[in-house]
This record gives C-alpha cells, sequence and structure tokens, in this order.
C-alpha cells in the first residue's frame, strides 16, 4: 500500500466514487496520475489489490493508452507527436535534434530530471504538424531551431545531462 496518507486518502476516495469496480479502471488510473503524477509499480499493485484485479490486467490498461507515465516524468516535458501528417512533415528529425542537443534519448529523462522527452502516436492537430508538446502548450509548424529555443528557455538557457 503507498505510503503518502494525503494522497493516499485522495485515491481511496476515488476509488470509493467508482465502488471499487473494474469499470472505473480507467478514470481511476487518469487521477491517480493526477494526484500521484505518474503511475509506479508501486502504485499500480496498490490499485490492483484495491480492485481484486490482476496486476497484469492494471499494467495492461496502464501501458496500452500512451497517456499514462510509468515513471516519473522530468520539471519539463516535451512530447513529440508521431501520428501520420507530424511523420510526414519532420517530428523525427525535431525529435532527433533534441536528443543530441540535450543528451537526451526518447522516452527519458536527465539525470538532473529538469526534462524529459516523450512521444505518442497522435495528439489531433495534424492541419499544425509536425506538432509537439512542450509543457502542455502545443507548437504547432514546429521546426528543429524553434523548439530548441523554447527548451533552451525552459530549462534557463543551461543544457543538461542525461542518466
Amino acid at each position: 500500500m503507498i505510503k503518502d496518507d494525503k494522497r493516499r486518502l485522495m485515491l481511496e476516495k476515488v476509488l470509493k466514487e467508482h465502488n471499487y469496480q473494474e469499470s472505473g479502471l480507467l478514470e481511476i488510473l487518469h487521477k491517480a496520475q493526477e494526484i500521484y503524477g505518474y503511475l509506479d509499480k508501486d502504485l499500480l499493485s496498490d490499485i490492483s489489490e484495491s480492485l481484486s484485479l490482476p496486476p497484469s490486467h492494471v499494467y495492461g490498461v496502464a501501458t496500452f493508452y500512451s497517456y499514462f507515465k510509468l515513471r516519473k516524468p522530468g520539471q519539463h516535458v516535451v512530447t513529440g507527436c508521431f501520428g501520420t501528417a507530424c511523420y510526414v512533415k519532420g517530428v523525427d528529425q525535431i525529435i532527433s535534434a533534441i536528443e543530441q542537443e540535450f543528451n537526451l534519448k526518447r522516452g527519458g529523462s536527465t539525470s538532473d530530471g529538469k526534462l524529459s522527452l516523450l512521444f505518442t502516436r497522435c495528439i489531433g492537430a495534424c492541419a499544425m504538424a509536425p506538432t509537439l508538446v512542450i509543457d502542455n502548450e502545443v507548437i504547432g509548424k514546429a521546426t528543429k531551431e524553434d523548439v530548441i529555443k523554447r527548451i533552451k528557455e525552459k530549462l534557463g538557457g543551461a543544457t543538461t545531462e542525461t542518466i
């Protein structure tokens, strides 16, 4: 069971609202991520136990949707859209430039915890391709130069090292 009493009480309220039923699993996972920031193995196990579901089922749902984070994200999060329109318009080259500039791999975070580089299949902004999201701000018709500049501004001009 998760030890943080305040957050655990908030999660318990969500579990009760859904009557500890499997039908509420997706909403429970959303709320749990809202409360904790990400869904680590202990939290998923706790939810599994609370709902009397096999851990593999809860983990399967959490890993199916790209929205869920299974590791603590960096202070700043860059997400590249890899939907067809964005991919054709060069999002992969932008992500590669970010990896080189910040010595970071997609799906990872920097050792100082300041930056995470994620990707998703589609954010639904195809007309603005290529699209990235930096700290919940959608950047449409993105260029390598603009995105790297914005990330540096978020980081205070510093570059970082990867774990």
